[in-house]
């Protein structure tokens, strides 16, 4: 027979097996890293807010506008990027705006949306070697470049597929200039640039400008993908509601093309 003293051990609240310094939920009340979220409501931007949760602090206010010009710079690329093509996939078979968006979500990979976080690894490992050397940020980059062009390898951050010029890189790094988020990453990248232009005819991508700028604002490489996810979103968001409106099932190819094959 199970006792009133059982029963309350059985249903006893429990320390919860996650703890967190994110975030304290009382009854009524919500503290984000020390912050009412009543407050956070009413004065902080997203970008703000996003650069407060990851680091437990406030951005300056030309962090919070570089992060937020990092984050809109990954808004869209068309129909191009396999993650679009997924999402709008699911879309065209009827699946839920969530499903479609976590569909999207998860095709990216090491050739999508990954090189960002290869390239701040890459850049914040190269300046920690450079602290502790004679090394200038021109011969460094020769070092890097060299290493990867004798490979026969892609340098993470550099080239495109459609662009000659990324025109988002471009803006980004005069930006990182305009807001004081120039510092020893951008350095090195720029070096690489020069070196890669003469030698291949590629310039800095998105990737590589993000990935230097976000080394620069002191965030882990780890959090590289996160931002890219966190700013392509909108832009998946946008695809699935716009794909919902088409005839659904839409076919990728043709009969006749797969008679072909």
């Amino acid at each position: 027979m199970i006792t009133k003293e059982v029963l309350k051990d059985i249903i006893q609240p429990v320390n919860p097996r996650w703890k967190t310094s994110i975030t304290k939920v009382e009854p009524n009340h919500l503290l984000t890293r020390g912050y009412s979220q009543e407050d956070l409501i009413e004065n902080i931007t997203l970008p703000e807010l996003i650069y407060l949760l990851i680091k437990g602090e406030l951005p300056a206010p030309n962090q919070a506008r570089m992060l937020q010009s990092v984050l809109v710079s990954f808004c869209d690329h068309g129909i191009t990027p396999p993650s679009t093509q997924a999402a709008r996939t699911m879309a065209s078979a009827g699946s839920p705006v969530a499903s479609c968006l976590a569909g999207g979500l998860l095709a990216f990979g090491e050739n999508h949306a990954g090189a960002i976080e290869i390239s701040m690894k890459v850049m914040q490992e190269a300046i920690k070697y450079k602290n502790n050397s004679n090394l200038t940020h021109d011969l460094l980059a020769d070092k890097l470049v060299n290493h990867y062009l004798d490979n026969d390898k892609k340098v993470p951050g550099f080239g495109h597929r459609y662009h000659k010029e990324d025109p988002r890189a471009s803006k980004l790094i005069k930006l990182s200039y305009k807001y004081d988020c120039f510092g020893d990453h951008m350095k090195l990248a720029l070096s690489m640039q020069e070196l890669l232009w003469t030698r291949k005819g590629i310039k800095m991508n998105i990737d590589g400008a993000n990935g230097a700028i976000l080394s620069d604002m002191g965030f882990d490489p780890k959090t590289g993908c996160g931002f890219f996810a966190i700013g392509r979103l909108p832009g998946l968001l946008a695809h699935v509601i716009e794909e919902k409106k088409e005839k659904p099932f839409k076919k990728t190819f043709s009969f006749e093309e797969l008679s072909v094959l």
